[in-house]
């Protein structure tokens, strides 16, 4: 008799894309056991995105990237919506065109935290990166009604355990959905001088608190310039974002 966990990561790892025959070579399994096992992922009465939430099934915790789970995250936060009205709940990430390494990061997180099927919308000037599944109000208590900086935005406990062990991976998804890094000018004296910086926007002052703290977080130095705008400029708080954010691509 195998233990669950090892069903519960041959499940993820066909849910994830990996064929049966991958699976079972990679878990050094029998090729019928791992196929009866995906074969009826589903346990009755349980959803296929149950058995991936690590905030349902323990066991599955440990199996789940926290940087993925932080960077679909912070783009949530930036650009994404939760729709929990229809019968199952449907998580909306818009992404640029102008990005297309955005877009297919954003996929690949979907379906590194919860589910295997992620469709993709085109709009006039960007892509809905979407999924559906009844457990993304687990792993995504910020949603509600509204707009998000008309309603608090608080991080649950045990959220903000995972960000303060991987500030980094949650700042990564925040500036690619509202913030950039682009070759500042500045003109003194005559002379012109370029550096790079890095702006963060919201309109939300917990969403830009959130920002603010994992940036303290990093010990990357930084400053409002407006009410709405965060501003990364020093030299060495720039090669950190670099190390953990980089450009959009």
């Amino acid at each position: 008799m195998h233990p669950p966990e090892l069903r519960v990561r041959a499940r993820q790892q066909h849910l994830a894309g990996s064929t049966v025959a991958e699976v079972a070579r990679r878990l050094r399994l029998p090729y019928a056991t791992v196929r009866g096992w995906c074969k009826h992922q589903v346990e009755p009465g349980r959803s296929v995105s149950e058995l991936r939430c690590f905030r349902c099934r323990p066991e599955v915790r440990n199996q789940t990237d926290p940087s993925a789970y932080l960077y679909l995250l912070g783009l949530y936060l930036g650009d994404g919506h939760l729709v929990t009205s229809a019968r199952v709940p449907v998580l909306r990430i818009a992404c640029s065109s102008r990005w297309p390494g955005l877009i297919e990061a954003c996929d690949t997180s979907m379906r590194q935290v919860l589910v295997a099927k992620v469709q993709r919308a085109q709009q006039p000037g960007c892509v809905s990166v979407q999924s559906s599944g009844k457990h993304w109000p687990c792993l995504l208590p910020q949603h509600g009604p509204g707009k998000k900086h008309e309603r608090p935005i608080i991080l649950a406990g045990w959220q903000r355990d995972i960000v303060a062990t991987h500030p980094g991976d949650f700042l990564r998804g925040l500036f690619h959905s509202d913030g950039c890094r682009f070759a500042n000018r500045v003109t003194v004296r005559g002379k012109v001088y370029v550096y790079p910086r890095y702006l963060f926007v919201n309109e939300s002052a917990d969403i830009m608190g959130l920002c603010q703290w994992s940036l303290d977080l990093l010990g990357v130095t930084w400053r409002m310039n407006r009410r709405n705008s965060l501003s990364v400029a020093r030299r060495d708080a720039v090669a950190t974002l670099d190390r953990h954010v980089g450009p959009k691509s």
